[in-house]
Protein backbone atom coordinates (compact mmCIF):
# COMPACT_ATOMS: atom_id res chain seq x y z
CA UNK A 1 0.00 0.00 0.00
CA UNK A 2 1.99 3.33 -1.26
CA UNK A 3 1.36 6.71 0.18
CA UNK A 4 -0.86 8.95 -1.91
CA UNK A 5 0.91 12.41 -2.69
CA UNK A 6 -1.38 14.28 -0.52
CA UNK A 7 -0.63 12.36 2.23
CA UNK A 8 3.18 12.53 2.09
CA UNK A 9 2.30 16.69 1.48
CA UNK A 10 1.13 16.63 4.75
CA UNK A 11 3.96 14.71 6.23
CA UNK A 12 6.35 17.38 4.76
CA UNK A 13 4.45 20.05 7.00
CA UNK A 14 5.09 17.68 10.36
CA UNK A 15 7.61 18.19 12.65
CA UNK A 16 11.20 16.34 11.19
CA UNK A 17 10.86 13.71 14.16
CA UNK A 18 7.12 13.33 13.96
CA UNK A 19 7.55 12.67 10.12
CA UNK A 20 10.06 10.18 11.05
CA UNK A 21 8.32 8.25 13.41
CA UNK A 22 4.91 8.02 10.81
CA UNK A 23 7.59 6.71 7.79
CA UNK A 24 8.70 4.44 10.09
CA UNK A 25 4.59 3.64 10.91
CA UNK A 26 4.35 3.11 7.09
CA UNK A 27 6.99 1.40 6.23
CA UNK A 28 6.01 -1.16 9.38
CA UNK A 29 2.57 -1.60 7.37
CA UNK A 30 4.06 -1.65 4.13
CA UNK A 31 5.79 -5.10 5.35
CA UNK A 32 2.89 -6.15 7.46
CA UNK A 33 0.43 -5.50 4.44
CA UNK A 34 0.11 -9.25 3.56
CA UNK A 35 -1.51 -9.30 6.96
CA UNK A 36 -5.27 -8.59 6.75
CA UNK A 37 -6.19 -4.46 7.42
CA UNK A 38 -9.36 -3.27 7.23
CA UNK A 39 -10.04 -0.19 5.30
CA UNK A 40 -11.25 0.83 8.10
CA UNK A 41 -8.12 0.45 10.28
CA UNK A 42 -6.50 2.38 7.30
CA UNK A 43 -8.91 5.42 7.32
CA UNK A 44 -8.23 5.47 10.98
CA UNK A 45 -4.76 5.71 10.55
CA UNK A 46 -5.08 8.28 8.08
CA UNK A 47 -7.52 10.27 10.31
CA UNK A 48 -4.57 9.87 13.21
CA UNK A 49 -2.03 11.42 10.76
CA UNK A 50 -4.28 14.26 9.79
CA UNK A 51 -5.19 15.18 13.21
CA UNK A 52 -1.45 14.97 13.99
CA UNK A 53 -0.70 17.20 10.92
CA UNK A 54 -3.34 19.61 12.10
CA UNK A 55 -2.09 19.61 15.60
CA UNK A 56 1.31 20.22 14.06
CA UNK A 57 0.06 23.36 11.87
CA UNK A 58 -1.91 24.22 15.27
CA UNK A 59 1.63 24.07 17.15
CA UNK A 60 3.42 26.14 13.90
CA UNK A 61 0.68 29.22 14.19
CA UNK A 62 1.01 28.96 17.58
CA UNK A 63 5.00 29.39 17.01
CA UNK A 64 4.25 31.62 14.76
CA UNK A 65 2.17 33.53 16.81
CA UNK A 66 5.15 32.78 19.58
CA UNK A 67 7.47 34.29 17.54
CA UNK A 68 5.77 37.50 16.57
CA UNK A 69 5.34 38.03 20.58
CA UNK A 70 8.98 37.29 21.01
CA UNK A 71 9.52 40.01 18.06
CA UNK A 72 6.95 42.19 20.23
CA UNK A 73 8.97 41.24 23.36
CA UNK A 74 12.87 41.85 21.10
CA UNK A 75 10.86 45.38 19.96
CA UNK A 76 9.86 46.31 23.75
CA UNK A 77 13.28 45.19 25.42
CA UNK A 78 14.70 47.37 22.44
CA UNK A 79 12.49 50.25 23.79
CA UNK A 80 13.27 49.54 27.39
CA UNK A 81 17.06 49.27 26.46
CA UNK A 82 16.29 52.44 24.94
CA UNK A 83 14.72 54.20 27.71
CA UNK A 84 17.05 52.65 30.04
CA UNK A 85 19.73 54.44 27.99
CA UNK A 86 17.84 57.29 27.85
CA UNK A 87 17.39 57.18 31.75
CA UNK A 88 20.99 56.19 32.42
CA UNK A 89 22.06 59.24 30.32
CA UNK A 90 19.90 61.32 32.67
CA UNK A 91 21.17 59.49 35.59
CA UNK A 92 24.30 60.56 34.23
CA UNK A 93 23.36 64.02 33.83
CA UNK A 94 21.72 64.86 37.25
CA UNK A 95 25.10 62.69 38.87
CA UNK A 96 26.43 65.77 36.97
CA UNK A 97 24.37 67.85 38.20
CA UNK A 98 25.22 66.86 41.90
CA UNK A 99 28.36 67.05 41.73
CA UNK A 100 27.98 70.98 40.47
CA UNK A 101 24.97 71.01 43.06
CA UNK A 102 27.74 69.45 46.07
CA UNK A 103 30.93 71.84 44.42
CA UNK A 104 28.02 74.65 44.75
CA UNK A 105 27.40 73.58 48.41
CA UNK A 106 31.33 73.65 48.69
CA UNK A 107 31.67 77.20 47.75
CA UNK A 108 28.59 78.38 50.00
CA UNK A 109 30.32 76.46 52.75
CA UNK A 110 33.26 78.04 52.06
CA UNK A 111 31.90 81.44 51.42
CA UNK A 112 29.92 81.03 54.96
CA UNK A 113 33.48 80.43 56.85
CA UNK A 114 34.55 83.38 55.36
CA UNK A 115 31.83 85.80 56.17
CA UNK A 116 31.88 84.61 60.11
CA UNK A 117 35.80 84.95 60.08
CA UNK A 118 34.37 88.75 58.91
CA UNK A 119 31.56 89.13 61.14
CA UNK A 120 34.27 88.21 64.07
CA UNK A 121 36.47 90.30 62.94
CA UNK A 122 34.09 93.37 62.53
CA UNK A 123 32.75 92.45 65.97
CA UNK A 124 36.43 92.50 67.61
CA UNK A 125 36.22 95.95 65.39
CA UNK A 126 33.45 97.13 66.94
CA UNK A 127 34.70 95.83 70.80
CA UNK A 128 37.58 98.31 69.76
CA UNK A 129 35.55 101.09 68.43
CA UNK A 130 33.57 100.83 72.00
CA UNK A 131 36.29 100.52 73.94
CA UNK A 132 37.85 103.40 71.58
CA UNK A 133 34.42 105.68 72.15
CA UNK A 134 35.09 104.90 76.05
CA UNK A 135 38.55 105.96 76.20
CA UNK A 136 37.33 108.92 74.16
CA UNK A 137 34.15 109.59 76.53
CA UNK A 138 36.65 109.79 78.96
CA UNK A 139 39.03 112.28 77.30
CA UNK A 140 35.82 114.21 76.86
CA UNK A 141 34.98 114.07 80.51
CA UNK A 142 38.63 115.29 81.77
CA UNK A 143 38.39 117.87 78.69
CA UNK A 144 35.23 119.32 79.95
CA UNK A 145 36.76 119.54 83.25
CA UNK A 146 39.72 120.98 81.98
CA UNK A 147 37.48 123.25 80.18
CA UNK A 148 35.49 124.73 82.83
CA UNK A 149 38.71 125.03 84.64
CA UNK A 150 39.91 126.98 82.30
CA UNK A 151 35.98 128.90 81.69
CA UNK A 152 36.22 129.50 85.44
CA UNK A 153 40.05 130.77 84.93
CA UNK A 154 39.36 132.74 81.84
CA UNK A 155 36.45 134.85 83.94
CA UNK A 156 38.67 135.30 86.78
CA UNK A 157 41.15 136.75 84.01
CA UNK A 158 38.44 138.82 82.37
CA UNK A 159 37.58 139.94 86.08
CA UNK A 160 41.13 141.10 86.97
CA UNK A 161 41.28 142.49 82.73
CA UNK A 162 38.08 144.27 83.49
CA UNK A 163 38.88 145.25 87.42
CA UNK A 164 42.61 146.65 85.74
CA UNK A 165 40.77 148.16 83.05
CA UNK A 166 38.80 150.18 85.33
CA UNK A 167 41.68 150.96 87.71
CA UNK A 168 43.51 152.61 83.91
CA UNK A 169 39.98 154.43 83.18
CA UNK A 170 39.98 155.78 86.73
CA UNK A 171 43.42 156.98 86.94
CA UNK A 172 42.91 158.15 83.08
CA UNK A 173 39.89 160.09 84.38
CA UNK A 174 41.56 161.25 87.71
CA UNK A 175 44.17 162.49 85.85
CA UNK A 176 42.06 163.81 83.39
CA UNK A 177 40.28 165.50 85.88
CA UNK A 178 43.74 167.56 86.99
CA UNK A 179 45.01 167.94 83.16
CA UNK A 180 42.06 169.10 81.69
CA UNK A 181 41.58 172.65 82.93
CA UNK A 182 45.28 173.82 82.07
CA UNK A 183 45.03 171.92 78.66
CA UNK A 184 41.64 173.54 77.55
CA UNK A 185 42.65 176.61 78.11
CA UNK A 186 46.02 176.72 77.09
CA UNK A 187 45.47 174.61 73.97
CA UNK A 188 41.81 175.36 72.83
CA UNK A 189 40.63 178.58 74.85
CA UNK A 190 38.23 176.61 76.70
CA UNK A 191 38.36 177.92 80.47
CA UNK A 192 36.18 175.88 83.07
CA UNK A 193 34.08 177.64 85.26
CA UNK A 194 33.56 175.03 87.72
CA UNK A 195 35.26 171.90 88.61
CA UNK A 196 35.23 169.12 86.26
CA UNK A 197 33.22 166.25 87.99
CA UNK A 198 31.70 162.84 86.97
CA UNK A 199 27.60 163.74 87.27
CA UNK A 200 24.72 161.76 85.87
CA UNK A 201 22.61 164.17 83.90
CA UNK A 202 19.28 163.41 82.53
CA UNK A 203 19.50 159.73 83.72
CA UNK A 204 23.02 159.37 82.09
CA UNK A 205 26.20 158.90 83.04
CA UNK A 206 28.95 161.97 82.31
CA UNK A 207 32.51 161.34 83.19
CA UNK A 208 33.35 164.94 82.53
CA UNK A 209 30.78 167.94 83.01
CA UNK A 210 31.55 171.61 84.03
CA UNK A 211 30.20 174.69 83.10
CA UNK A 212 32.58 176.78 80.52
CA UNK A 213 33.37 179.38 78.15
CA UNK A 214 34.64 179.20 74.78
CA UNK A 215 35.92 182.22 74.14
CA UNK A 216 32.95 184.36 75.56
CA UNK A 217 30.45 181.45 74.58
CA UNK A 218 29.03 180.07 77.81
CA UNK A 219 29.14 176.12 77.12
CA UNK A 220 29.09 172.52 78.76
CA UNK A 221 31.49 170.28 79.12
CA UNK A 222 30.31 166.78 78.10
CA UNK A 223 32.94 164.40 78.07
CA UNK A 224 33.73 160.22 77.98
CA UNK A 225 36.72 158.48 79.04
CA UNK A 226 38.12 155.41 76.97
CA UNK A 227 41.56 153.67 77.43
CA UNK A 228 41.20 153.18 73.44
CA UNK A 229 39.31 155.48 71.01
CA UNK A 230 39.14 151.99 68.06
CA UNK A 231 35.26 151.77 67.98
CA UNK A 232 32.90 154.39 66.35
CA UNK A 233 30.27 152.95 68.48
CA UNK A 234 32.23 154.52 71.22
CA UNK A 235 31.06 157.76 69.21
CA UNK A 236 27.79 156.63 69.10
CA UNK A 237 27.32 156.70 72.97
CA UNK A 238 28.52 160.16 73.37
CA UNK A 239 26.41 161.34 70.79
CA UNK A 240 23.34 160.08 72.56
CA UNK A 241 24.40 161.82 75.58
CA UNK A 242 24.72 164.69 74.26
CA UNK A 243 21.00 164.98 72.97
CA UNK A 244 19.70 164.07 76.72
CA UNK A 245 22.29 166.45 78.32
CA UNK A 246 21.00 169.30 75.53
CA UNK A 247 17.36 168.80 76.47
CA UNK A 248 17.90 169.69 80.47
CA UNK A 249 20.77 172.62 80.18
CA UNK A 250 20.93 175.97 78.47
CA UNK A 251 24.19 175.93 77.36
CA UNK A 252 25.33 173.93 74.32
CA UNK A 253 27.07 170.99 75.03
CA UNK A 254 30.94 170.57 73.99
CA UNK A 255 31.98 167.14 73.57
CA UNK A 256 35.31 165.79 74.38
CA UNK A 257 36.46 162.22 74.66
CA UNK A 258 39.74 161.17 76.66
CA UNK A 259 41.42 158.27 76.18
CA UNK A 260 45.43 156.76 75.96
CA UNK A 261 45.13 156.10 72.16
CA UNK A 262 42.57 156.70 69.25
CA UNK A 263 42.66 154.93 66.25
CA UNK A 264 42.75 157.19 63.16
CA UNK A 265 40.17 156.48 61.07
CA UNK A 266 38.29 156.99 64.20
CA UNK A 267 39.74 160.20 65.48
CA UNK A 268 39.02 161.52 61.55
CA UNK A 269 35.18 160.91 62.68
CA UNK A 270 35.30 161.85 65.32
CA UNK A 271 36.34 165.09 64.04
CA UNK A 272 33.87 165.53 61.66
CA UNK A 273 31.39 165.17 63.89
CA UNK A 274 32.78 168.01 65.92
CA UNK A 275 33.91 165.97 68.71
CA UNK A 276 37.35 167.27 70.87
CA UNK A 277 39.31 164.18 71.21
CA UNK A 278 42.38 164.93 73.74
CA UNK A 279 44.82 161.40 73.81
CA UNK A 280 46.47 161.37 77.13
CA UNK A 281 50.37 161.70 75.89
CA UNK A 282 49.16 165.93 74.60
CA UNK A 283 49.04 166.85 78.36
CA UNK A 284 52.57 165.87 79.13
Amino acid sequence: MGMSVALYRKLERVAPDLRDALLSLFEEVERNREEAVTKHEFNELKDVVRQLAEAQLKTEVRLDNLTVKMEELAEAQKKTEARLDRLTVKVEELAEAQKRTEARVEELAEAQKRTEARVEELAEAQKRTEARVEELAEAQKRTEKEVAALARGLKATREQVGGLSRSMAYALENEAYRKLPAFLEANHGIRVQDRIIRADVADEEINFFARALQGDKPVVLVGESVLRLDDASKLRSLRRKLQKVGAVVAEEPLPIIVTHYAKPKVLEKAREAGILVIQSFEWD
